[in-house]
């Protein structure tokens, strides 16, 4: 895999160009980095699978140019649906809505819904422009990562996770670490129903000002396969234990206001909740790294972003200790 970083016009033009051709390229989003193809050709996109070694029915995320390409994917789109992509793309938010007859049943995993989403990076978005030009309405970009592990936010990242799963033809394109740090929110959109089936940095509270409309809690998940829907997910190799206590030789992740335990190697202290957002899959990381056996997190407390680092957080523990 070739590993461009910083790339030139003329580097996302041969990305874009490698990408109608059939290969795969993995380039940073404000969120995480995703491991794109062409999301109208099944072979390359069922290389995604194979790379991440990811569950052949489990849905991509297309990421889209503009607005402006969001009819030619989803059909019956509502109005407050068009009103939140007008507000939040580009931008970290995912929209479910259902598809037209261009999402095939191997971006969709046989739903009659497609997840649709503009990335504000501009990599991302010069790529997904550059691809436009060469014909392409889509780039469908799970996390560039092995299925359910930590996602990557940094190229060296991508590297360690996939590396030796790809192509030498296929690419990376590198840009520093990701600014928002966790996955894309995602609103599933149908009549006048909406459910957050993922929480992320475009919060409830940003949802509700924007449309006025009540966010139904009591739809059933699981009748919507969507990304990071699974129990355990976005989980490193080190076992995650949700609490304040730390023994002697865990990795310990906390607000700076929470004291290091006696003997617990401390990871990150981030001083906000978007510092925390934006750190939290490198800290992961870093545990691993440090061969450590386990990491004990302490969740950020409110609503909002600190919601959506509590997902994440529930997903990759494998115990939460309530020790307050």
């Amino acid at each position: 895999m070739e590993l461009i970083s910083n790339p030139t016009s003329d580097e996302i033009k041969k990305a874009a160009k490698a990408l109608k051709d059939g290969h795969l390229v993995a380039f940073p989003t404000e969120t995480v980095y995703g491991l794109g193809a062409d999301a109208t050709n099944e072979k390359a996109v069922s290389r995604i699978y194979s790379v991440k070694g990811r569950p052949t029915d489990h849905p991509l995320i297309v990421h889209i140019s503009s607005i402006n390409q969001l009819d030619k994917w989803a059909v019956d789109i509502p109005e407050y649906a068009r009103k939140l992509a007008s507000r939040f793309w580009p931008g970290p938010m995912t929209l479910i809505l259902k598809r037209s007859e261009v999402a095939k049943d191997f971006i969709t995993g046989g739903q009659d819904l497609v997840g649709l989403r503009v990335p504000s990076h501009p990599i991302a978005n010069r790529l997904l422009n550059e691809f436009e030009t060469l014909g392409g309405i889509g780039i469908s970009a799970p996390s560039a990562n092995r299925f359910g592990s930590v996602s990557p936010t940094s190229v060296d990242d991508v590297v360690v996770e996939i590396g030796r799963f790809v192509m030498p033809s296929d690419l990376i394109l590198g840009s520093g670490n990701c600014s928002v740090g966790i996955e894309s929110t995602i609103i599933k959109c149908s009549n006048n129903a909406i459910e957050v089936l993922r929480p992320g940095a475009v919060t409830r509270s940003m949802i509700r000002k924007t449309i006025k409309l009540e966010i139904n809690k009591n739809l059933n998940h699981n009748l919507t396969k969507t990304s990071g829907q699974f129990q355990s997910h976005y989980a490193p190799r080190a076992k995650v234990i949700i609490g304040n206590f730390a023994a002697k030789n865990d990795g310990f992740i906390a607000p700076m206001s929470v004291t290091t335990p006696t003997g617990a190697l401390r990871l990150f202290a981030p001083k906000t909740v978007e510092e925390y957002a934006q750190g939290l899959y490198r800290a992961l990381r870093l545990g691993d790294e440090k061969k450590l056996k386990q990491i004990v997190v302490s969740l950020p407390q409110g609503s909002g972003l600190a919601e959506a680092i509590r997902d994440r957080l529930r997903k990759a523990a494998s115990v939460e200790i309530d020790n307050e």
